[in-house]
């Protein structure tokens, strides 16, 4: 543990304490047998810092660890279902402190790609026979 979660402080992009107790049992779960894991937290740290600020995986400048321990992390909790689970814990708790409205939905149109076929003309075929 570092020096600023000692002093209860988080940097940029790190987690807070009490965000941590959201979602530590679901994220770094007991372990009784095996070598010790790295720091969960610190790895969780490390992936939001590198998805919020953009940078590139490979750039070591402020990942504490080699690449080589972040990725094989990201692939376990993805495919074990550790980011879903931490994802419904998230919006469970804020439905329940009216933060999340269930019936509001949104759809990014960056995100959602129209196809050719989807322009107000239709096809070119579509043109010429109205």
């Amino acid at each position: 543990m570092n020096i600023q979660h000692r002093c209860g402080m988080t940097g940029r992009y790190e987690i807070s304490d009490s965000q941590w107790q959201l979602s530590e049992d679901i994220v770094s779960p007991a372990q009784s047998v095996g070598r010790p894991r790295k720091d969960d937290r610190q790895i969780l740290n490390g992936i939001f810092w590198a998805l919020y600020s953009g940078t590139k995986w490979r750039d070591p400048s402020r990942m504490l660890w080699p690449l080589e321990h972040y990725l094989p992390k990201v692939r376990q909790w993805r495919e074990d279902g550790t980011f879903e689970a931490v994802l419904s814990r998230l919006q469970l708790r804020l439905r329940e402190d009216g933060l999340m409205d269930l019936e509001t939905w949104m759809i990014d149109s960056t995100a959602v790609r129209a196809t050719r076929g989807s322009a107000v003309g239709g096809t070119k075929g579509d043109l010429k026979n109205p």
